[in-house]
This record gives C-alpha cells, structure tokens and sequence, in this order.
C-alpha cells in the first residue's frame, strides 16, 4: 500500500510539473483539456450516487469498490462524503436502521450509473452488500454531480433520476422546465455584485478592470455590477469578454492582453466558469507578468486548487465565499480516520490540501510561521485547522439533503405499508424529486438549508485573501464579512488590520486619477469616465474642505471668505473709510482745514466789503458762493466714517444741492460780468435788469431743479448701506449703495450742465478788458472744475471698496478747491498785499459811470 501511495504522489508530481510548465502558453493548456479524456486521474467533475440499505455495509467496502486514483481536485470531495455518511450513519434520529451509502465516480460520470446497474441485479449474498433486496427495479436514487454545471446539464438529458448540484449556483439550471430533476443546493449570487461594490467603496478603488466570460451568466454579472458601479460612483476602466471557443479567443488574445497590461486599473474583477478560456487567459497574464488586485469568487481560489501554481505576480486575490459555519469533527475525523476503511493514505496527501486550508489565530503574527525553508518542517511543527471549500460545503449539505429526502420517503413507506414496496427502494423519480426540493432542514453546523429557496436566499459572504509566499506557497485568510440583509452602514466588515503585502499594510489604489486635496474640485475631461478628472483649485471665495475629492466647491457666507488654501471659511473683518486710517485722517484733515481757510476768505471779503474789487464781483454772489463752499467742503466729512441709513441718504443730497448752489453762483457771477461789460448800453433795459439783480435769479432756478431731482431720486430709490464683499479679500466693506444708479448719474450731469454752461460763457468774456478781469478767473475755475469731474468719472467706475468713497471725497475737495483757489485767491491777494488805492478807485468810477 505504502508503495502504491509512493508511487501515486511521484506521478502526480512529475504530471503536475509537466501542467505547470505548459500553462504559460494557452494552446498547450487547450491542449490538455482536450486530453483530459484520455487520462481519468484529471478529470474535474465528480459524480455521487447515494441510496440506503438494511443494516450495516461490510467492512472495507469502500477499499473494494473504490480501486482508482483519487485525483487531487476530487480528494476533498471523497473525504467529505466519507465524513458526512458516517456522520449520518452514526445518528439515530437520521434514516434509524438504514445505512446511507455512496459510490463516487470521477470523469465518465455515466459510467457509474451502468456499475450501479450492475450491482443491483448481483444476488443478494453480494459481497459488497448486506441485507440487500434485488428486484428489477429502476431505481431512483439521488445523485450528486458537481462542479461544473455542464455535468449536470448532461446527465439530466440521460437520467430521470433526481440531481442535487453542488457546485457554484448557475443560472442555466434555473430552467425548471428543461431541468426539472436539477436541484441547486448553493444559494443564488443576488448580493455578490453590490459586496464587491461595498468593499471597493470600503478601500477607495474606483477605477475597475472587468473580465467575464461570454455566455448569459457573465453577461448578467456584467449588467449587474455595473448598475452598481453607476450608483456608487465607481468606473469601469475595461471590460473583457472572453469568448467560450479557443479560435477566437485565440483571435483577440493580443487585445485582451494589451487592455490589462497597459490600464492604470489595479484592481480587476473575474467573473466566470473555471476550466474556459477565461482560466487560459489568466494564465496568460502571469505569464506575462501582470500585478493586480483579483477580486473573483470562491470557485477562482487557485490556491486549494493547485498547490505548485505560482502566486508571485499576484498583489492579492480576494475571495467572496458563501459562509459557512465551522466543523471541527470534520478535522478530527480527517486527523483520526481509518486507512483500512477507508481507501485513503493521508500522510502526504492531506498534507499539501491542509496546508492551503488552514487558519491563523488573528493574534498571532502571520511571519513566525515562516522561518522554516522547509514548508514539511513548517506543518510537523504546527497545529493547524481543516477548513472546506465552498464546494465542499456545498457537498456537505447536499449530502444531508439527500438524507432528509431519504428519511421522508421511508416514513411515508413504513406508513403506507406497501408489500409491493421495499424499505429503502424508490422507484418513483418525480415524487423523489418532489420530496428532495421541500426539504427545510439545519445541518450540524446550525445553518438553516431550505432547497425550496435558494435562488432567493440572503446569503452572507466571507472574504478571504490570498497571501503570498516564495515557492508557489500561501495562505488564505479570512479578511471580512458581507452580510446583505443587514442594514446599509452594517453589511461590510473588514478587519482593520488586512495585510496586502509580507510585512506591511498599504492599501492598494486603484484610480483614474489622483483625488483632488482640499481647496480643489473636479474638472471632469471630455469622453472619459466619470472617474477620470483634472483638479483645479476653487473659484474665489469658494473652499472644499477636508472631505476632498469634491464635485464643487462650497460658497463661503457673505460675512466668511476663504483662506487661502481655500480649505475652510474664516470670519471677514468688517472695514469702511474710518476717520482711523491713515487715508481718512487725511481727507478729513484736508476738508476741515479748507472749510477753514473758505471762512477765512469770507471774512476777508465781508471785511472789506466797501473796497472796490469786492463791491465790483458783487459781493452778495461772493458770499454765496463761499458758503456753499464752505458746505461742499464739510459735505465731504458725510462720507467719512460707518456709514448709515441718514448719512447714506445726506452724501448723495447734500453733495448735488450745495455743488449746485456753487455752480450756479459762479454761473450767476459769469453772466453779471458779461452783460457788465457787454450789453450794458445807454438807454437799454439790459442796464435796469443788471441793477435790480436780473443774474442771481439763476440760483434758485437751478437750484430748484436740483431739489426736485433729488427728490425724485429719494422717492423711488433711495441710498441705502451695502455690504461689498468683493473689492478686498477677507474684508466686508460697508459702503453706501447709490441706490438708483441712474439717478446718481442725472444729478451729477446735470451738474456737469450747469459747469459746462458756465464755462462756455466765462470762456466767451475771457478777453474783456480791465486789470481785474472777473471772465479769466472764474473760465480757469471752470475748467478746473469740470476737469475734476470728468476724471472722477472712468476713476469712480474703475475702483472699488473704500477707494470709490476716497476717489468721491477727493473730487468732491479737489473741485472745490479749485473754485475757491481760481476765484478768490487772486482777489485776496490784492486785498491783503497789493493794495493800489488808485486802481481801485480808477475801476469804481468806471463801474459807476
């Protein structure tokens, strides 16, 4: 026996390494395939067929029956039906004095069904069996087939016999119709594409390479999680199809390779049936050298599947597994099983499929386990637990449901009391199938199995990672939990400290592009994914906090501005034209000292009122026009300071009546020396007019008009206190806003008017004679003025916050003080330094006669 164990494990290990060095090229892993009839040691697919008997079976039955090699892919599946039947067997309350028995077929599953023919029609002193009743009975026991789905697919065309199916569910055998006698004992993947979407969520990757295969499960799977994708903001940077005939997929291979070696997506997601062309090109991208995260399903976990297969290209491999509960009497049953019963030797065979199956305490540090260079020296010093594979799982429960469905029928048997029937003998397939597909049961693990449901069920996942190892080695651990039917915030689960890599725990990214940092946004390019952006920082006074990777960025509040970072808002400082600043200091310094020296040059001319030069500029119009100067300049200290509703009110109003009282003044003035020296004539009532002061009526005309402008103004749109929060950063301006812009530019133009009508006349009588020429001075003041006030113009409407009101407050100076330089500061100089008594009695008795 030892021999033929030795023996069976040196061939398996020359077949494996000559597989291994083939698999780098697709054609000859199709080639081997194809081959795999020839040699039954390789086939993948097992067939069980399971039915009772009286009693007890002879010892070493199984020694007897089973006289092939087990291969490695079906060994777990020997063991669990070696377990689960005993387990059966040795409960009472389960098929009471029956004994379950099987017989296990791997490659021509057919086959089985002709051997078990046979032994049915053998006698009953058969040396297999015990108490056994023959009859030519067309039996209908149950049998199991599995992994593939294409198995069973084909025996459910040749037998009637019910089938339970415990490989990955499929939706191609969800045709009740077409495979009525197929019962699916895993639960449907309903909720596998929103747990890959929650986990990518979980780690941050948004940018996902697809690969599918190309039949209707894969195209659903597609639909699926890509819907998904969409609501959860994640993208596909790639989507494979891989077809299911080698001619074509060898047709494409280069643009499937091209498309996962050259994306940016490290994150790649496999979806589809093993033993395919999808299988080929996995191979070939380790060939090739590709390093990506694989997210895939249980069946994908190539680590209990090939012990020699090469894990070094792989950053990870995350499994999703349906859960199932823990079985320590299947490790003590592994551990303790009887050779002589059993045909199984599992000193070196277990040893490789335990390796990949054990479990490490989470609080022991995953590299003390690796210190030996001989991974034999690693096991014999180490405990370690069994741990099943979903499709031994699935084989487990099965098992049992056929147990269930056996104990039903010989209840109903025993209570019809049939002669014609034996106990244990079913002959009627559809009422088998009936009772297999009602059953609702808890296995020993406490896990409810209801066959009625499974397309239906919520099944929960564990997640598992691959870690690897030099020399082909690794472990897969346990990283997770999804359960689907839990609230949204508590479906997934991942333990905080899942290891991507051997003594680190970096989070892999799998990005389109680099998030954008706080104080930028999105800027989605033109036909690309929605992943895939440039970051460009925010507008003005727009921040994105620390959440980052913003679609847009947040408007502060109109009393907040953004720093700048622009990463948060900070509280704006509130600012106007203060008699604080330095600025205003300055104009308010200026307005008063002019209102002063304006007073000083009223009190000069009021003194000397009887002189000539003042009696000759008509000094009722000087005295106006000095208090309204006097106004216009102390008007300015309204713009000064915070700002109210009355003073908003007063700038506007104040500043357009007493420049208009000035205006009309010099106006009045410009016109009494015109019609002085032009149209006063003998016998002329020009000369009457001009003595009874026919001029000065021009100021309450004007100034009449501009009161009922003002007031219009007030009536519909009044100035009102604005908050500018635009013209200096981090700061709120208090400004008064002119309310009525049109208004604000009627009553400054018709200023303007009234200026420019005063300086064409003053500029018509500029050449008329006499040493005191009122006509030159009152022309130069003019132009001073409108020059002011044409400049304040492209100014006033280029600037902004506090500067407006600086720019308003120096016109408002600035042409005031030009009237009264221009006009008044000649004649005070002949008044207070030059004095000629003789010029000034020469032009008084000019004026009188």
């Amino acid at each position: 026996m030892k021999k033929l164990c030795a023996f069976i494990t040196s061939f398996l290990l020359l077949k494996f390494s000559l597989i291994l060095c083939c698999l780098t090229e697709p054609i000859c892993f199709w080639r081997i395939k194809n081959n795999e009839d020839n040699d039954v040691g390789l086939k993948n697919d097992c067939g069980v067929d399971l039915w009772t008997i009286e009693g007890h079976i002879e010892e070493n039955l199984y020694n007897k029956i089973i006289d092939f090699r087990i291969p490695a892919r079906c060994f777990e599946f020997f063991l669990v039906m070696f377990f689960a039947t005993e387990e059966i067997n040795e409960n009472p309350y389960l098929l009471p004095n029956m004994t379950l028995m099987f017989i296990i077929s791997v490659g021509h599953i057919q086959d089985t069904l002709g051997f078990l023919d046979s032994l049915h029609s053998q006698p009953n002193n058969s040396p297999y069996f015990t108490n056994y009743v023959c009859a030519n009975y067309k039996l209908c026991n149950v049998q199991l087939t599995g992994p593939s789905w294409k198995t069973s697919a084909k025996l459910a065309f040749h037998s009637w016999s019910p089938k339970v199916f415990f490989g990955p569910f499929s939706p191609n055998l969800s045709d009740h119709e077409q495979f009525s006698v197929v019962h699916q004992i895993a639960t449907k993947d309903t909720h596998l594409p929103h747990g890959m979407v929650s986990m990518m969520l979980h780690f941050r990757w948004t940018w996902i390479g697809l690969v599918i295969s190309d039949d209707d499960q894969g195209i659903q799977f597609l639909s699926d999680i890509r819907e998904e994708m969409q609501r959860h903001g994640i993208c596909l940077a790639f989507v494979n199809v891989i077809p299911d005939t080698m001619q074509t997929y060898m047709t494409n291979a280069l643009i499937y390779d091209k498309q996962i070696m050259t994306s940016s997506a490290k994150v790649v997601i496999i979806y589809g049936e093993r033993n395919s062309t999808l299988e080929v090109s996995f191979r070939r991208w380790e060939y090739l050298g590709a390093q990506r995260i694989w997210i895939t399903t249980s069946q994908w976990d190539v680590i209990t599947s090939k012990k020699k297969f090469s894990l070094d290209f792989f950053y990870g491999t995350v499994t999703f597994a349906h859960h199932s509960g823990e079985m320590p009497k299947f490790r003590n049953f592994v551990q303790t099983m009887d050779t002589d019963e059993y045909p199984v030797n599992i000193s070196e065979s277990m040893l490789g499929w335990n390796y990949f199956n054990c479990s490490i305490p989470k609080n022991r540090k995953k590299m003390e386990h690796f210190k030996f260079n001989n991974i034999f020296e690693w096991t014999a010093l180490h405990k370690y637990d069994m741990a099943l594979s979903e499709e031994g799982y699935n084989l487990y429960n099965a098992v049992y449901a056929v147990a269930h469905t056996y104990h039903e029928l010989i209840l109903q048997q025993v209570e019809s009391q049939n002669p014609e029937e034996f106990k244990g003998i079913f002959t009627d397939c559809e009422k088998v199938s009936s009772v297999l597909k009602a059953r609702v049961f808890t296995n020993p693990v406490g896990e409810l199995v209801n066959m009625n449901h499974r397309e239906n069920q919520c099944a929960e996942y564990d997640i598992f990672i691959i870690w690897n190892f030099p020399q082909g080695f690794g472990f897969k651990v346990k990283i997770g939990s999804y359960f689907p039917c839990f609230p949204q915030m508590q479906q997934l689960h991942i333990y905080e400290d899942v290891e991507w890599t051997i003594g680190g725990t970096p989070v892999p990214s799998s990005l389109c592009s680099m998030p954008c940092t706080a104080g930028f946004r999105k800027l989605h390019q033109r036909e690309t994914a929605d992943c895939c952006f440039d970051c460009v920082q925010c507008p003005e006074n727009e921040v994105s906090n620390e959440t980052a990777d913003m679609e847009q960025c947040m408007r502060c509040a109109d009393d907040k501005y953004a720093n700048l970072e622009q990463t948060h808002c900070l509280q704006r400082a509130v600012s106007f034209l203060a008699y604080e600043d330095t600025l205003g200091l300055a104009l308010c310094s200026t307005a008063l000292s002019f209102s002063v020296m304006t007073i000083l040059v009223l009190f000069t001319f009021v003194k000397y009122k009887d002189t000539s030069i003042v009696k000759a500029n008509n000094h009722i119009l000087s005295y106006i026009l000095l208090i309204s100067l006097v106004f216009c300049f102390l008007c300015s200290l309204l713009f000064i300071g915070h700002p109210n509703q009355a003073t908003c009110i007063l700038q506007q109003t104040t500043f357009g009546i007493f420049f208009t009282v000035a205006v009309s003044t010099v106006l009045a003035k410009t016109i009494t020396v015109v019609m002085a020296f032009k149209l006063t004539t003998p016998g002329r009532r020009m000369r009457g007019m001009l003595r009874l002061g026919a001029p000065n009526l021009v100021i309450p005309i004007c100034t009449l008009i501009q009161l009922v402008l003002c007031g219009i103004w007030l009536v519909t749109s009044p100035p009102f206190i604005d908050r500018d929060i635009q013209s200096e950063h981090g700061k709120t301006v208090i400004i008064c806003n002119k309310g009525s812009v049109i208004a604000f530019h009627v009553v400054l133009g018709y200023l303007g008017s009234l200026a420019l009508g005063s300086f064409s006349v003053a500029f018509l009588a500029r050449n008329l004679p006499d040493r005191f020429n009122e006509a030159k001075f009152l022309t130069f003041s003019m132009l001073v003025f409108c020059s002011v006030w044409i400049t304040f113009l492209p100014v006033y409407h280029s600037t902004r916050g506090k500067i407006v009101v600086v720019v308003e407050v120096f016109s408002i100076l600035a042409s005031s003080a030009g009237l009264l330089g221009c006009i008044f500061v000649p004649k005070c100089y002949v008044i207070l330094v030059r004095q000629d008594s003789s010029i000034i009695q020469k032009y008084k008795d000019k004026l009188l006669h």
